[in-house]
């Protein structure tokens, strides 16, 4: 089984049917196109985005809909192509789509989600985008709490 030395994980293995292909890399990582999806349940309902080349690279993300019960997702027919999904309309959320908000901690310890941005994994071929939307209908700001731990 191949494995990976993380920084914040120590040494993991994984099986190449777990990693996460982002055909376009993220915004401002572009060269970062494959990563694992971990989800401790110690951390629960926190997710990491843990890049497999660069070992100092791991993103903290929550499945969207734990954030926002009503979030609508909307894609562009580029991601919509990129993901290979029916450009003709929106994908259902939980419906062999995965939606993660990417999260930020603030020196203050308030915590911020990127609604405005999710990363949406094609569960069927393990394949993502960062789905940045057109419309301003959400923040990529969105405060989730006020000051607190997120992992101890």
């Amino acid at each position: 089984m191949p494995q990976i030395p993380t920084k914040y994980f120590g040494a993991v293995e994984y099986q190449e049917t777990d990693v996460v292909q982002f055909p376009s890399g993220l915004p401002a990582f572009e060269q970062e196109t494959q990563f694992l999806v971990m989800e401790p349940l110690a951390q629960a309902p926190m997710v990491f985005l843990q890049s497999l080349s660069n070992p100092s690279l791991c993103f903290l993300a929550m499945p969207i809909l734990t954030i926002d019960p009503e979030y609508k997702l909307q894609m562009t027919a580029e991601d919509l192509q990129t993901l290979q999904l029916p450009t003709d309309r929106q994908p259902s959320l939980g419906d062999g789509i995965i939606c993660l908000a990417l999260i930020a901690v603030a020196e203050d310890g308030s915590i911020s989600a990127n609604l405005l941005a999710p990363v949406v994994i094609r569960t069927a071929d393990r394949r993502g985008v960062q789905a940045v939307r057109v419309d301003s209908t959400y923040s990529h700001q969105y405060l989730v709490t006020g000051k607190q731990e997120v992992c101890s």
